[in-house]
């Protein structure tokens, strides 16, 4: 019995190694391609490792693209602001004040999140011509923050709906108002979800492209996706430094990931079970 047992639990390890290499097969060659020489790159076959490993892409990084990924930085932080500012509330009234047609609001959330981010950029741009916030770091926030505001609200909603009702209204009978009893009762209580609603804003922020090479491909400042973009010209391709840069980029998203990864848990599956 136990030999069967071991036998199967070998092979479902086995095939977890297996789909993990193939998922991270990409990561690798990222990082491969990164440390190889601009003369090596169209070798035939290609080098599966960096023979003769040189840092010319990680000196470009440093020399060219240090101003883009401090936008980026910008950017991820200012649509974590602008999101919780919003969804926090909001989630807060669909879930405990009993709104008005809250359920139909619900849906129009769900729908927002179907809608192509180039269909919503088209939209920005024609309102972004008119108000004079093209290539601008502000109107880059407000736009990627219209991908993370639903499903923040959502989120924030499911959290909030399994707060006990007996602790909100103890505060009401102490006279707290409903703002001063989700400043001070339910926004502590929804830490988990708050770090989830932030890490999964910011991380939309940093990776996006539609809206940066829409609404600030011309500006000053611009985000590391366009920086990245730069690199590709009509007769030279800088590989290395394209995989270098692609490399430093994801960084700072994987460390958030493994910092935040038991918040995101209980984030994430707030409100599946109910007492």
């Amino acid at each position: 019995m136990s030999s069967g047992t071991s036998r199967k639990t070998w092979w479902k390890t086995a095939l977890g190694l297996l789909f993990t290499a193939v998922m991270l097969f990409p990561v690798y060659w990222m990082f491969n391609v990164s440390l190889t020489r601009t003369q090596d790159l169209r070798a035939n076959p290609p080098h599966w490792f960096p023979w003769a490993p040189t840092l010319e892409g990680y000196e470009a990084v440093l020399a060219q693209q240090l101003p883009a990924l401090g936008t980026s930085l910008l950017v991820g932080l200012g649509c974590v602001v602008l999101t919780v500012v919003i969804a926090a509330p909001a989630g807060f009234a669909i879930a405990q004040l009993r709104l008005p047609g809250r359920r139909a609001l619900n849906f129009l959330l769900l729908t927002a999140q179907m809608i192509p981010a180039v269909v919503m950029s088209m939209g920005f741009y024609a309102i972004y011509v008119r108000l004079d916030l093209l290539n601008t770091v502000g109107g880059l926030i407000v736009a990627d923050s219209t991908i993370a505001v639903p499903f923040a609200v959502l989120l924030y909603t499911a959290f909030m709906s399994g707060i006990p009702r007996e602790l909100l209204q103890a505060a009401r009978v102490d006279g707290a108002t409903a703002w001063r009893t989700f400043t001070s009762i339910v926004l502590p209580l929804s830490r988990n979800a708050t770090l989830t609603v932030s890490l999964f804003a910011f991380l939309w922020a940093w990776s996006d492209f539609i809206f940066a090479s829409t609404l600030d491909r011309n500006g000053d400042l611009v985000p590391i996706t366009l920086g990245i973009y730069r690199y590709i010209g009509n007769n030279t391709t800088q590989w290395n430094a394209i995989m270098a840069t692609a490399v430093v980029a994801s960084v700072p998203a994987a460390v958030l990931l493994v910092v935040a990864q038991r918040y995101v848990t209980a984030g994430v599956t707030a409100g599946a079970v109910k007492d």
